[in-house]
């Protein structure tokens, strides 16, 4: 066996693991590893803050299915992917991070850019790990990925003591793990299965709700089966659009806060509730007793935890989606089209999205989604920022299949979406990637041009820009009697900002430039940036205030 030091025995653990691409940023505590990289044909991008590096990893495991890896460096360089933790580990994205520590001698002494980064992101990861120890590394590694990509997936961290990169040892890569205490459960329970699908034939206007598990699991082929099968209609949270196609009868497109009227009435006729890989968050569910209180619930996750947290689930099954979802098809009875069918059809001609248009120069944001929507056919991969735009952007782009919209749904991190961009076109080198921008959120990590242009990453960033905080401007507007604090932000010059960086830039205002400035910036070869000028006050709809129930949507 090979005597490797501690920078060499990551990397080759990482082609054990079969990652390809790192994204990080060096400094003093992980300069070993750096240097082992250096001859290393892993692809390493190098990003201009630590939060962009974390986000790049996260928009990179999204778009390809795959484990996304970064590395920073001890004290702010990890209090500096906490963000980015919290945001993968509130959507279940499967992250390893690497963080430098002072050496084993010095912990606990507050050394030069010493944190305490096992302690501080101990919440907000799904399993962390302090390494001192050089014959612990592999091993340890090995560890972090099995866990970081099995059962609910989640973000994990491994903290390195310096000396542990610098020491040497024989390298030796585990074939298998035993965690003893660490037991996803992915088989569904028989009985439970056999209550699900007598309770699903038995019902007359049964309901698919399907959150981001599904995605995650891969089950779009037996979701479509079921939905086929049984005439279900399906209606799907913010992180799961496109796991069925939206341009299908029986779909119902994203329900909630800001979902679509005919899915939200839906969920207030059905009578039986299937939850597929969702959590029931309060932006879904609005006030938690009228949720689908006249339905029963069948609720399937392989996150036992999630079994029954927000609400009651008359019929529980823990685990993975797919594998549930197969077990659970040959149970179900096949059928026709009838009266729930027909209702659903009723719903969606009566209550459409829409906007008005007065056919002014106008820009509207929604007539943006729905260019971007026929000039890529439906199919690119939208990633976005948080805002209003990334509203806008659920609403009205038809997704045909999974893993293609991007976004962060559970943080709701403003700064996400550039970094998460260039993530997704290294990770979906072949697709086009469109990011949705709010001229707040896109400053936030906005440094992160300089990455899109050093590597030539061709993402294509589309700024709504309406001069405000866009969402909580409306908050304020409707509850708030337009005290408009703290939500004017007068945008820089984002074409001059974007020469700045070598990147392709130009500015709309007029509806009639719109198609051929899009075109433009779509056909660019390298990154680009349109700059969209939008009405200062437009709003999202439909929209059901906090705290009230799904049947109190206003507008759209």
């Amino acid at each position: 066996m090979p005597k490797l030091n501690g920078g060499e025995i990551i990397i080759e653990s990482l082609k054990k693991e079969n990652v390809e691409v790192v994204f990080g940023y060096p400094g003093g505590a992980v300069i070993n590893l750096y240097d082992a990289l250096y001859n290393s044909d892993l692809k390493h991008y190098l990003g201009r803050h630590e939060q962009g590096v974390v986000h790049a990893a996260d928009g990179y495991a999204r778009s390809s299915g795959k484990v996304g890896v970064c590395i920073a460096t001890s004290g702010p360089g990890g209090t500096n992917l906490v963000t980015g933790l919290a945001n993968a580990q509130m959507d279940s994205v499967p992250l390893v991070a690497f963080t430098g520590q002072v050496s084993s001698s010095l912990i606990g002494k507050d050394a030069f850019q010493e944190a305490d980064i096992t302690g501080i992101s101990l919440p907000i990861t799904k399993h962390n790990f302090l390494v001192t120890d050089i014959k612990d590394l592999a091993r340890t590694i090995k560890e972090a990925f099995y866990i970081a990509r099995t059962g609910r997936p989640g973000p994990v961290l491994i903290d390195l003591a310096k000396d542990v990169t610098q020491a040497v040892t024989e390298f030796k890569y585990p074939d298998r793990v035993n965690l003893p205490g660490y037991r996803p459960t992915f088989e569904g329970h028989k009985l439970q299965i056999n209550k699900a699908a007598k309770a699903i034939n038995n019902a007359s206007r049964p309901l698919l709700y399907v959150g981001g598990g599904a995605v995650i699991s891969g089950a779009e082929k037996e979701l479509r089966e079921m939905v086929d099968k049984a005439k279900i209609p399906v209606t799907t949270t913010l992180m799961a659009l496109g796991i069925y196609p939206e341009d299908q009868p029986l779909a119902l497109e994203m329900l909630g806060m800001h979902g679509t009227q005919y899915a939200n009435k839906a969920t207030l006729e059905t009578d039986i509730l299937i939850a597929v890989g969702a959590r029931f968050d309060d932006r879904v569910t609005g006030k938690l007793d009228e949720f689908a209180a006249q339905a029963d619930i069948i609720q399937i996750d392989i996150d036992p935890a999630e079994i029954g947290k927000n609400i009651d689930v008359e019929i529980p099954i823990v685990g993975d989606v797919k594998t549930v979802l197969r077990e659970l098809l040959p149970h179900i009875e096949a059928k026709k089209n009838g009266v729930w069918q027909q209702r659903i059809k009723e719903l969606k001609e009566n209550y459409p999205l829409k906007y008005e248009d007065d056919g002014s120069e106008t820009i509207k944001p929604q007539y943006i989604m729905e260019e971007i929507d026929k000039y890529t056919n439906g199919d690119a991969t939208i990633v976005t920022e948080v805002g209003q735009h990334q509203m806008w952007a659920a609403q009205f782009h038809k997704y045909k299949k999974p893993r293609q919209f991007i976004t962060s749904g559970g943080l709701g991190t403003m700064g996400y979406g550039l970094p998460a961009a260039i993530g997704a076109q290294i990770g979906q080198p072949k697709e086009k990637v469109v990011l949705i921008a709010g001229d707040g959120s896109i400053q936030m990590n906005i440094q992160e041009l300089g990455t899109a242009q050093t590597y030539n990453i061709p993402i294509k960033v589309i700024i709504f820009n309406n001069k405000y905080l866009g969402m909580v401007r409306q908050w304020q507007e409707i509850f708030f009697e337009k005290r408009y604090s703290s939500t004017k932000i007068p945008a820089p010059n984002f074409v001059k900002m974007g020469e700045a960086y070598g990147i392709w830039s130009k500015s709309v205002d007029k509806k009639s430039e719109l198609d051929s400035a899009l075109k433009e910036a779509m056909e660019h070869q390298g990154p680009a940036i349109l700059d969209v000028h939008i009405p200062e006050e437009e709003n999202v709809y439909p929209m059901v205030p906090a705290g009230a129930g799904l049947k109190d949507m206003i507008g759209g």
